[in-house]
């Protein structure tokens, strides 16, 4: 045991060190350590997972559906809420942690010959995770792995595979400065994962650039469908993707489901947790139906959304008093928090609003989309040095809401003060607070700390 902790302590070290490196947009560094590695990725089929929002539970869906039809299924998702190796797992279950630090260890020792050799000048930290991750998967013999993609798409480290299929769940403007300072070149960028030879789904979050993705399928060659929120019938026959509609019936704790595809009809599928997923399990739906070839087993789909887990979306850690998290970290998807808030609680919502913001994303915006449902309001900041520091984020809150707020220097220490005088907390921001208000919630010992991603946010591209 103590050789496995100090095993994973070493792994850890790696990462951190990675850090210094940044983010390489290319496919270079990948493609020589996943090589060095054995192309552990043409062992097993493929799904990628790209998008603005929606995308993390996406993939947690589609590995969901396709565990609960028998195949063995990796996940790779980004970044992780508290331990890194919550990045990677198998068929539901995080892989183990003695597993994991094997995997990055290994990477490491390829990336360092790599470099030695003068083949690459540096492996950055989301290469090393990748490469961990698709060699994880092989050494467990899987039959799908499902690789949400960290950034963009292009040069994303994901993309050293080639995807059986490509699902993008949505468009929204994010990373500005690496993806573009638009919606349509953010969407070219996320549909450069649509290659020769896959299959597309086009979530409804990309219906405002739908055409980009559209003229990439068309470009390669791809076949592809498309989903969106409508009233369920059959597709008609000259429709020239196949189309994919669902429709939601919300009640207090979820909502009933209906969605129709070229290949079957789902009625009445429950699902307890926030409206806005319905898109997603649909989409994630139509994504199985490719991987899988054919339909789905209507009692295994039920299964699969009865035990998918989509951790810090939405996330209920505590009853009473309330502590909900939410990684909710650009006004589209603090826009969707607020509608999902306003249903499940009423305005005001009654609970303290507790946020942190970082620094390169739209601030006003999130602000604007969720504090007037709250009359009271606090801020801090994560341990990211992207974070906007508390004092800031108070000032912009009273400019723009007229209301003045708590501040607290850490996410753990307004968790311990707001628990202590017993006020309900929704937390959210950004990626970083809910993983952190997740942590100090959970109170690990001090030796297992989270990692250096705090430091590179949840910026993932290799």
């Amino acid at each position: 045991m103590q050789g496995s902790s100090k095993r994973y302590e070493q792994a850890l070290e790696v990462l951190h060190g990675a850090l210094e490196f940044g983010i390489h947009p290319s496919l270079d560094g990948i493609t020589a350590l996943a090589g060095r590695l054995g192309s552990p990725h043409n062992d097993y089929a493929c799904i990628q997972v790209g998008g603005t929002n929606g995308k993390t539970s996406t993939a947690r869906l589609i590995a969901a559906l396709l565990t609960a039809h028998g195949h063995k299924t990796g996940l790779y998702t980004s970044p992780e809420l508290v331990y890194y190796e919550e990045r990677v797992e198998i068929d539901g279950a995080v892989i183990a942690r003695d597993d994991f630090a094997t995997a990055v260890l290994d990477a490491h020792e390829a990336a360092e010959g790599l470099v030695a050799e003068g083949v690459v000048e540096a492996v950055t930290e989301f290469e090393l995770l990748t490469a961990a991750g698709l060699a994880l998967f092989s050494r467990h013999g899987v039959r799908t792995a499902v690789l949400e993609v960290g950034l963009g798409g292009r040069w994303d480290a994901t993309s050293v595979v080639r995807p059986a299929v490509a699902v993008v769940s949505g468009i929204g403007l994010d990373h500005t400065a690496i993806l573009g300072d638009t919606l349509e070149l953010v969407a070219r960028e996320k549909a450069a994962i649509i290659r020769q030879g896959t299959h597309a789904v086009l979530g409804p979050g990309t219906a405002d650039t739908r055409s980009v993705f559209l003229d990439r399928i068309h470009e390669v060659g791809a076949e592809a469908r498309v989903v969106d929120e409508g009233s369920v019938g059959a597709p008609t026959a000259n429709e020239p993707h196949g189309s994919v509609r669902f429709v939601r019936d919300l009640c207090p704790d979820g909502f009933m489901l209906d969605v129709e595809t070229p290949l079957a009809s789902y009625r009445q599928l429950d699902f307890s947790g926030p409206g806005y997923q319905a898109a997603n399990i649909a989409t994630a739906i139509a994504a199985a139906e490719v991987a899988l070839g054919g339909p789905l087993d209507h009692a295994a789909t039920q299964q699969a959304l009865a035990s998918v887990r989509t951790p810090g979306r939405f996330e209920l850690l505590r009853d009473d008093p309330l502590l909900v998290i939410d990684a909710s970290h650009n006004p589209q998807s603090a826009s969707v928090l607020a509608d999902e808030l306003i249903r499940k609680y009423g305005t005001p919502v009654p609970a303290v609003l507790l946020l942190g913001i970082l620094a390169d994303k739209d601030a006003d915006g999130i602000i604007d989309a969720l504090t007037p449902l709250f009359s009271e309001i606090a801020v801090t900041c994560s341990q990211s040095p992207r974070a906007i520091s508390p004092d800031e984020l108070a000032a912009r809150v009273a400019q723009r809401a007229g209301i003045s707020t708590a501040v607290y220097s850490s996410a753990a220490l307004a968790l311990k003060e707001l628990t202590q005088a017993g006020k309900p907390v929704i937390a959210t921001g950004s990626i970083t607070i809910a993983g952190e208000v997740k942590r100090a919630f959970l109170s690990p010992p001090a030796s297992e700390a989270k990692r250096g991603s705090d430091a590179a946010g949840d910026v993932a591209c290799g």
